[in-house]
């Protein structure tokens, strides 16, 4: 490929990428609502509302709140990339065709879907950092936050959201758009409670089997990623197993993310 050629495509999809970022500007507001609203919920009514009345409860050695946090950016992370790819190609791929608009652009079709991913990164970045003041603002308890490396921190929130975009794709691109809410149900909701959301993974070993079968849930990898940078107190996973596993769900899910877009588009 010729220097020219590359920087032709480059600038393509950086064009994209601004075009998108263009469009989420406008909707900044209603962006924040859908990401904070769930986030607050569980904290006012976990780390607040249950220990103002009594029940307030440890897990592994550490207070809820503190526990959750990891969890529930997790949780911003997932949703945010279904949200930002997923949703989008149930209506680009519906009956106005809009996808052929933006195939039309100088770039192989296949980067047309990885430009999909890495937007939706963007935006599960950003639905990361704003749970963050929820966990100080709503709690009763003091959440303990400490990042002792930040290159893990930085590393695993990239990977982490580069994999809900690669889920929102497989699942965008595969799913007709009439069967996207029936995914929720039935496969986005239970992978988030077996996400060891609410828990850590090691804790689970009183129920060694659900232990073991979790391990296919790539949120796991997520939440049990946030909770080693951020509350190395708590008990989670070791870094090597974490992103290791985030690399192979980034590749296997991209892969059949994009398999089912060109299926799509090409036909």
């Amino acid at each position: 490929m010729s220097r020219v050629r590359r920087i032709s495509f480059i600038s393509a999809f950086f064009g994209l990428v601004r075009r998108d970022l263009r469009v989420l500007s406008r909707e900044l507001g209603a962006f924040a609502i859908r990401v904070v609203m769930q986030p607050m919920l569980f904290f006012f009514v976990f780390t607040y509302l249950l220990p103002k009345i009594g029940q307030s409860s440890e897990l592994g050695g550490a207070n809820f709140a503190t526990v959750l946090l990891p969890g529930l950016m997790a949780v911003a992370i997932m949703f945010s990339g279904i949200a930002g790819v997923a949703l989008p190609l149930s209506q680009e791929f519906g009956v106005t065709r809009e996808i052929d608009d933006r195939v039309m652009c100088p770039l192989p079709v296949s980067a047309v879907a990885i430009e999909k991913v890495c937007f939706s990164a963007i935006q599960s970045i950003l639905a990361a950092l704003l749970i963050i003041p929820l966990a100080y603002l709503i709690p009763a308890t003091p959440v303990k936050v400490h990042v002792a490396n930040w290159f893990m921190l930085s590393l695993i929130l990239l990977l982490a959201s580069l994999v809900s975009g690669a889920i929102g794709l497989t699942i965008g691109a595969n799913v007709k758009p009439q069967q996207i809410g029936l995914i929720f149900s039935i496969v986005v909701v239970p992978i988030t409670f077996l996400g060891c959301v609410y828990y850590p993974w090691a804790l689970l070993a009183k129920v060694r089997w659900l232990q073991i079968a979790v391990l296919f849930n790539p949120i796991v990898y997520m939440s049990e990623g946030l909770r080693a940078v951020l509350t190395p107190g708590v008990p989670h996973m070791n870094y090597f197993a974490i992103i290791s596993a985030l690399l192979l769900s980034l590749i296997a899910l991209s892969y059949w993310g994009i398999r089912g877009f060109l299926r799509q588009v090409i036909g």
